[in-house]
Order: structure tokens, then C-alpha cells, then sequence
């Protein structure tokens, strides 16, 4: 889908990165963003939830209960993913790495806020520079089919 964009319309293939970017730095700044966080970073809390469940679907359920909370976590991070390209090992190394250290660092706050800043420093620049976003960039999406 990335690369379609990238091919066709290279010019909002652009507009569609940084919005991608501004979108993900946002929410990586909001309350709910934060809210989510707390109830990963808290896996006993999460525990002591799900046990308590009961019932026929009582795995379905707390299945769904804990899957939200990551979706909510996440799904900026995800859409960055997708913007950038989803087999660029740069970017899926650093956006897991960011993940991963926003759920169990005691600095996980700071560095989802100063991750979102930098995502929104992203979106501003995306436009002129898109390089910045291989998963939209013409160039660079014709160079990974042509096996380069």
C-alpha cells in the first residue's frame, strides 16, 4: 500500500508520511497514551484483573482486555511503522527498542515524550526531506524490488 502511494502520487506520499509522524507524536504526548502505559508497566495490576474474570469467555475476554490496552500503546508507533516501510530494519529495530523500553524503563515516560517531540520534528520535515520515510519514498521503493 506504502509503496502504491510511493509510485503513483510521490508528492502526497509526503503528506501522507508526516501525517503519519504528526499523528504518532501526538498521541505519543497525549494523557491516553500515558494511561495506557500505566497498565503495562503494571502487569500485577493487569493480573489481578484478568483472575478475577469469570465465565464461559473468560480467556476471550481478558484476551481483548490486555490486547487494548497494547493497541492503545502502540498504534502510533504502528502507523509510523507502516509509513516508514514494514521491512526497514533500521526503523523496526528502534521503534521496538522505544516499545520495549517505554513498558519497562523507570525513564519510559521521558523518553515516550521526547520520542513523540521527535516525531513531530519528523513531520515537519518529512515534506522536504522524504527520504526520511523509506516505506513512502519512489526511489527507495524501487530500489527493494529491484532487488537493491
Amino acid at each position: 500500500l506504502a509503496g502504491d502511494l510511493a509510485g503513483e502520487a510521490p508528492e502526497a506520499a509526503r503528506w501522507v508520511g508526516a501525517a503519519a509522524f504528526a499523528a504518532a507524536g501526538a498521541y505519543q504526548l497525549s494523557p491516553l497514551k500515558e494511561r495506557c502505559l500505566r497498565h503495562c508497566r503494571s502487569p500485577m495490576t493487569v493480573l489481578l484483573h484478568l483472575t478475577a474474570m469469570r465465565g464461559r469467555f473468560r480467556d476471550l475476554r481478558a484476551g481483548a482486555y490486555h490486547g487494548g490496552w497494547c493497541v492503545g500503546c502502540c498504534w502510533g508507533l504502528m502507523v509510523v511503522l507502516v509509513a516508514t516501510g514494514t521491512m526497514h530494519l533500521a526503523w523496526m529495530v528502534a521503534l521496538a527498542a522505544v516499545i520495549f523500553l517505554e513498558k519497562t524503563w523507570r525513564f519510559g515516560r521521558a523518553l515516550s515524550v521526547a520520542f513523540g517531540v521527535a516525531l513531530l520534528v519528523l513531520a515537519v520535515l518529512v515534506p522536504w526531506h522524504p527520504g526520511l520515510v523509506p516505506g513512502l519514498h519512489a526511489d527507495a521503493m524501487g530500489s527493494m524490488t529491484m532487488g537493491g
